[in-house]
């Protein structure tokens, strides 16, 4: 066993999920082979890949390293995590429904789905202040349970 970890460099269980991650994965791309629209999934597939690895990750790294940076001048990195979670959350809530959060989209919407559509900014804005405020209201929260103790 410790050959096999140390040829392999992780445990008989990474590889067995390995493996049936790949099953999948190739089940998935035999059943989309005979979509007439597997072209255009893999082309948004790939173009999204890129343009997290290339546009989005070095914006929010350095986004972050600048705020860690300024924290480190007094201020708990606690504070900072509370600030991280729900941010992430909005700006993913935002990457997934653009189309309705930025009202885009019209034709493809209404033919999806029969309904017309509806910019859905003012929802957006309003789960992202409830983020924010949940993640507030946990910070206080640990910040008194800390003083109590």
């Amino acid at each position: 066993m410790a050959e096999f970890r140390r040829a392999y460099g992780a445990a008989p269980w990474h590889l067995l999920l390995l493996l049936g991650c790949f099953a999948v994965t190739g089940w998935i791309a035999l059943r989309l082979a005979g979509e007439p629209t597997a072209g255009r999934m893999l082309l948004w597939f790939v173009g999204a890949a890129i343009a997290h690895d290339l546009v989005l990750f070095p914006a929010y790294a350095s986004v972050d390293r600048a705020l860690r940076v300024t924290w480190r001048r007094g201020a708990s990195p606690s504070l900072l995590n509370h600030l991280r979670v729900p941010a992430l959350g909005v700006g993913l809530l935002f990457l997934v429904y653009l189309p309705g959060v930025l009202g885009l989209g019209d034709g493809t919407y209404a033919a999806a789905t029969g309904m017309a559509p509806r910019a859905r900014f003012g929802q957006w804005l309003a789960v992202s202040a409830g983020l924010f405020a949940a993640s507030a209201l946990l910070y206080v929260a640990r910040r008194l349970s800390r003083r109590t103790r």
